[in-house]
């Protein structure tokens, strides 16, 4: 008799702990941080990776940032960015674009090879090596020389443009105050392998 009240007894509590405990809630779901832009030496580097396996001679010929609406403005990064690479080998060349997120105007989120295009004669292209200073180091630098034209124009979007020139003798980045050259109150070059002030453009 003992025997079968304590078995009830156990079975009776099991039953009591069970009711009490509540049920774990459900894990919430956070919603996804919104896309940050990246620095144009990031975005270099992981097309370049890609790049490799079209040509394992690529060089840099150019590259531009591109602004996304969708993602916030920082000075010296950009949600996008498209790069032409070269290839001494096969005498083509081949334009990429890196972006954060999927966008309008053929922007796919990662690394996205273009068309193969014919190489320019008078193209100068370098090694990826000789980009030793990201863009936001060469903004600083270049806001440093830029005076109260930053100040006066506060909303301007910063592009930025990667290039080799006759004038220069390493690549340097390009500060543009504005949407593009051509419209720019004001622009910068910035060494990109010394982050040197190189000159101003008005």
């Amino acid at each position: 008799m003992r025997k079968l009240s304590l078995i009830l007894g156990c079975a009776l509590l099991l039953i009591l702990t069970g009711c009490s405990e509540q049920s774990e809630p459900a894990e919430k779901k956070e919603p996804p941080k919104p896309a940050e832009p990246v620095t144009g030496q990031v975005a270099l580097y992981r097309m370049y990776q890609v790049v490799r396996s079209w040509a394992p001679d690529a060089q840099v010929l150019k590259m531009n940032s591109i602004h996304l609406l969708e993602v916030p403005s920082v000075p010296g990064e950009a949600g996008a960015w498209e790069a032409t690479f070269t290839s001494a080998s096969k005498g083509r060349a081949k334009t990429y674009t890196y972006s954060v997120i999927e966008s309008p105007g053929n922007l796919h989120q990662g690394v996205f090879g273009g068309p193969e295009e014919d190489l320019s004669a008078q193209a100068q292209p370098f090694l990826i090596a000789a980009v030793k200073v990201d863009t936001d180091a060469a903004y600083k630098t270049a806001l440093g020389k830029a005076g109260d034209y930053d100040k006066k124009n506060p909303n301007l979007t910063i592009s930025m443009l990667l290039e080799k020139n006759n004038k220069f003798p390493n690549p340097a980045w390009r500060m543009v105050w504005g949407e593009s050259t051509g419209t720019a109150g004001l622009s910068e070059f910035i060494d990109a392998s010394t982050g040197e002030y190189l000159e101003t453009l008005h």
